[in-house]
């Protein structure tokens, strides 16, 4: 444990070695400057004290002198302890805001498949209180690495004074290291196990704030509670546990330098009355020893956080080391404002090591026209959509666009050109502009009432109190539901996408308002391509073609017409709402 946090302070000092010098620089100033201040009080008693009480005089510019010298140090010291303060939490603070910008940029990079196998809560506390502890020891390590300067030049300073009395010192000093490492040994598997609760507690509480309607409409608030604070006391007692053993350790600690102190003091009154060392040199050792005690704990302060900052570290890199990143080709697909082609090519797809999802799943979408993905629950039209805009890469064919393998594209060719609205809108605690625009360059006003026009969301947002300025509230809470997904559309068409994929995007508007949106997407303002996972017949019957998925095949293609006609599964699933409604009626 020891080993492994020395290279997490080490990967830290090679990310801010500046700050660390400075730190350094100014604690190591400080820890001499206690050296400087135990000669000086020695010779000061020796000198001045001791000769003022036998001669009972002291004289005026004596104690000018010895005032001026105390107040020298001593502004030293403010400084070497400003510089010391400053670089380490000037470093501290930088590597954390360094280590969270590149989790949240990890988070970013990584496809919806791993997001989906992770928690919400735990990825938040690896964000922050897993980068906050792996950074923890960072505050007290100049002043640690200045106190081990300190504590070799007061040894050597010992030995120049007093041999005997210095063996004390050598006695001490590898005691208190000791004392450290059986902490440490000791501590780390209770803070690893307090790291593991705090993200338990961070997920299980935003579960819970994240549901909060479905809690309080199913009446489930105590069971939720009770849920909860099986996770909580886990985490007091596993904080308790790390307490107990601080509470045994830290005034063990404290004590050892004490107990140095009397033994100087003890030692030194013999060699005082033998003649070996002077009143001055007594006074130099003993409270050298007295000043050295809190500097030291710097180093016990450091070596108490490691196992925290190791468990913190751990879960960090486990983020950034995830692997599953989609990598991109060189190719640029030219913004021409004309609709993209899509084609499937014998495309397979399974999640991790389960079955297939998709098998040999082959169509196209003309550019400029609308196809429909129609199919039970479960044969994989959502995940057609993913494949199609690369949210995630097929086991096996070819998905391509305009005729290039996606792949081959680069990012931001890919999302300039393809668009999704899926079947959960998203809307930001942001104003409507800002969720429509996403200060995107190149997306300015215009554009935003353009695209909120194809979505049939023009109106509405005129009659908000302050139009496309209006703040909608955390998730869109003061939108309905169907008006979120119209923002949400209007989001992707501001950005004027050559393929626009929808995931039943327009499942909570009414069918006329849904019919007045697919219209205006074919129409030539929009100049898309549109492939729509669609439910309701009537959306169906706006398509151009229709691909009919079973078990995650393609079983049928044609138009709606055609394969009410031709494939009774088709015409039973997409019939099955009116025969239902004509049977209630009958009954």
């Amino acid at each position: 444990m020891l080993g492994r946090g020395l290279r997490v302070l080490g990967q830290a000092i090679r990310d801010e070695p500046r700050l660390f010098t400075v730190g350094v620089v100014g604690s190591s100033l400080f820890g001499l400057l206690i050296i400087a201040n135990s000669y000086v009080v020695g010779a000061v008693v020796g000198h001045v004290v001791v000769p003022a009480f036998a001669d009972q005089h002291v004289r005026a510019g004596t104690l000018a002198l010895v005032a001026a010298v105390f107040l020298g140090i001593s502004a030293l010291r403010v400084a070497s302890i400003f510089g010391r303060r400053l670089g380490a939490g000037f470093m501290q603070f930088r590597l954390q805001a360094r280590y969270r910008r590149a989790v949240t940029r990890r988070y970013l990079s990584l496809p919806p498949s791993w997001h989906q196998s992770h928690a919400t809560g735990t990825l938040l506390s690896n964000a922050n209180s897993d980068v906050e502890a792996a950074f923890v020891p960072i505050a007290p390590l100049p002043f640690a690495v200045g106190t081990i300067v300190m504590v070799l030049a007061a040894v050597l300073a010992l030995f120049l004074t007093d041999w005997v009395l210095a063996l004390v010192g050598v006695a001490l000093f590898p005691a208190l290291f000791g004392l450290n490492v059986v902490y440490s040994r000791h501590m780390s598997p209770r803070q690893i196990r307090a790291q593991h609760m705090r993200a338990k507690v961070s997920a299980v509480a935003h579960e819970s704030f994240d549901g909060a309607l479905v809690v309080k409409t199913m009446g489930r608030e105590e069971d939720e509670s009770r849920r909860f604070a099986v996770f909580v006391t886990e985490l007091r007692d596993a904080l308790i546990s790390v307490g107990r053993l601080r509470g045994l350790f830290d005034p063990v600690m404290d004590s050892l330098p004490s107990v140095g102190t009397l033994a100087v003091l003890l030692l030194g009154a013999w060699r005082l009355q033998s003649g070996a060392i002077s009143v001055s040199e007594l006074v130099t050792v003993a409270f050298l020893f007295t000043v050295l005690a809190f500097p030291v704990r710097a180093i016990g302060w450091v070596v108490a956080e490691l196992p925290r900052s190791v468990a913190g570290w751990d879960r960090v890199q486990a983020v950034l080391s995830s692997t599953g990143d989609l990598h991109y080709g060189p190719i640029k697909l030219e913004k021409s404002g004309e609709a993209a082609a899509l084609a499937f090519e014998n495309v397979d797809f399974r999640y991790g090591d389960g079955p297939l999802v998709l098998n040999g799943v082959s169509f196209t979408v003309p550019a400029g026209k609308t196809v429909a993905l129609v199919g039970p629950t479960g044969s994989g039209k959502s995940t057609i959509a993913s494949l199609a805009i690369r949210l995630v890469d097929p086991a096996d064919g070819t998905i391509r666009l305009d005729g290039e393998a996606l792949p081959s594209l680069t990012e931001a060719s890919l999302a300039g050109t393809a668009a999704l609205v899926p079947q959960i809108p998203f809307v930001f605690d942001d104003t409507v502009r800002g969720n429509v625009t996403l200060e995107r360059d190149g997306v300015g006003e215009d554009d935003a009432w353009r695209a909120l026009r194809l979505a049939q969301a023009d109106r509405f947002v005129e009659k908000l109190p302050e139009g496309l300025d209006t703040a909608v509230g955390e998730r869109g809470t003061s939108l309905s539901g169907g008006q979120r997904q119209r923002i949400t559309l209007a989001r992707a068409l501001a950005g004027r996408p050559r393929l626009l994929v929808l995931d039943d995007a327009t499942s909570a508007v009414d069918p006329r308002v849904e019919a007045a949106i697919l219209g205006s997407l074919r129409g030539r303002d929009a100049g898309a391509s549109i492939l729509v996972v669609a439910y309701r017949r009537a959306t169906i019957a706006l398509a151009d073609e229709v691909i009919y998925l079973e078990q995650g095949k393609v079983v049928a293609t044609g138009t709606h017409t055609d394969l009410l006609a031709t494939h009774p599964g088709y015409a039973d699933l997409v019939t099955a709402y009116e025969k239902a409604e004509q049977e209630r009626v009958e009954a």
